[in-house]
C-alpha cells in the first residue's frame, strides 16, 4: 500500500535536518525501498553505509544489518526503527556455540555469512555475503580446513562451487528453507520457458532446478540481462519490486512456499519495518544500535578482510 504523503513529506523533511541517509534492504516492502536513498544487498549496503558522510544512517533491514553498519561506521547514529527485527540465521548461531565450535577446532578458519551478531563476527576470521561467498573461501589457503556458518544450505552450495570441503553449522533461513519444489515443479510445467532465479540459501532440491543461483543482487543482474521473459523467483518476494521497476516487459513469478499460511514466503522480520516506522525513528532518533567497544574492534577485522576482497 502506498504511504500517506504526509509521513513520506515528513521523513524527506527530518532526513535533511538530521544530515540522514536511510538504506533499505531488497526483501524490504515496496514503499520501503521507494523512500530509501540506497536499496541493495547486504554487502551493497555495506558499502553503502561506508561510503556516505551522512550522521544518521536508518537502516531499513534486520538487527544484523544494523549491526554492521554500526561496526563499520562507530561515528554515526545507526537506528533501527524496530528492534524486533530480526533473523532466524543470526539466532541460530549463539556467539557461546560459536566460541565451543571454534575451540574443537582450533586449526580451522572460521567464514562466517554475514547474516550473524556482531558477537559472532569478532569470534570470525573472515566475513562473507551471498555475492561473494565463494571468492571468500577460495581466499583462504587451500590445505586450511574451514568451519562455515551459520546457514548450512549456502554453505553446501560454496563447498559444490569451490570443490572444497567446509564444515557446516546446521542454521537455516526460515524463507528460503521452505520454498515447494512441487510448486515449483507446477511453475515450470505452466511457464516451460521460464528462467529459476533461485538464492543460495534455498535448499538443495530448489537450486537443483534453478538456471541462475545467486544473491539478490546478483537474480536481478541476471533477470535483466537475460533474454527470457518469465523467470521464477526463489527468494524473499521483496526483490520483485525492482525486478519490475527495472523490467516492466518481463514477468517474474514468486514461487510459493510449503503450506497455505506461507503463500509467498515474506520475511516477518523485514516486514516489521514501515514508512511510519522509519518517520518515528527520525524524529526520536530510536532505536539506535550500539555495539561494545571491544566487540566492534573485533567485528571489524574479519569485516574489512571481505572488503579488501571486493
Amino acid at each position: 500500500m502506498d504511504s500517506p504523503p504526509d509521513v513520506l513529506a515528513r521523513i524527506d523533511r527530518l532526513r535533511r535536518e538530521r544530515n540522514a541517509v536511510i538504506l533499505a534492504h531488497y526483501y524490504q516492502e515496496p514503499d520501503i525501498q521507494d523512500l530509501a536513498d540506497h536499496v541493495g544487498d547486504s554487502l551493497q549496503l555495506a558499502q553503502a553505509a561506508r561510503r556516505s558522510d551522512a550522521e544518521v544512517i536508518v537502516f531499513c533491514g534486520v538487527h544484523f544489518m544494523a549491526e554492521t553498519a554500526a561496526i563499520l561506521c562507530p561515528e554515526r547514529i545507526v537506528l533501527l526503527p524496530d528492534l524486533a527485527a530480526g533473523c532466524s540465521l543470526a539466532d541460530a548461531c549463539p556467539a557461546p556455540a560459536l566460541a565451543a565450535w571454534k575451540a574443537a577446532h582450533p586449526h580451522h578458519a572460521v567464514v562466517s555469512y554475514i547474516n550473524c551478531t556482531a558477537a559472532v563476527k569478532a569470534l570470525s576470521d573472515i566475513v562473507c555475503t551471498s555475492s561473494n561467498a565463494v571468492r571468500v573461501v577460495e581466499s583462504l589457503p587451500p590445505d586450511r580446513p574451514v568451519l562455515f556458518l551459520p546457514d548450512r544450505h549456502l554453505g553446501r552450495w560454496v563447498a559444490e562451487r569451490t570443490g572444497r570441503p567446509l564444515d557446516l553449522w546446521p542454521g537455516t533461513c526460515i524463507v528460503h528453507e521452505a520454498f515447494s519444489e512441487p510448486a515449483l515443479l507446477d511453475l515450470v510445467a505452466r511457464h516451460p520457458d521460464a528462467k529459476v532465479l533461485a538464492h543460495p540459501e534455498c535448499t538443495a532440491s530448489i537450486l537443483a532446478r534453478a538456471d541462475h543461483v545467486g544473491s539478490t543482487s546478483s537474480l536481478l543482474a541476471y533477470a535483466l540481462r537475460s533474454d527470457a521473459s518469465t523467470f521464477v523467483v526463489a527468494t524473499e518476494p521483496g526483490i520483485l519490486h525492482p525486478m519490475r521497476r527495472a523490467a516492466p516487459d518481463k514477468t517474474f513469478l514468486p514461487l510459493p512456499g510449503v503450506g497455505a499460511d506461507r503463500a509467498f514466503n515474506v520475511c516477518p522480520h523485514m516486514r516489521l519495518i514501515t514508512p511510519e516506522k522509519t518517520l518515528r525513528s527520525l524524529e526520536t532518533l530510536e532505536f539506535r544500535i550500539e555495539v561494545p567497544e571491544a566487540v566492534r574492534t573485533a567485528a571489524l577485522v574479519p569485516l574489512e578482510r571481505m572488503l579488501a576482497l571486493q
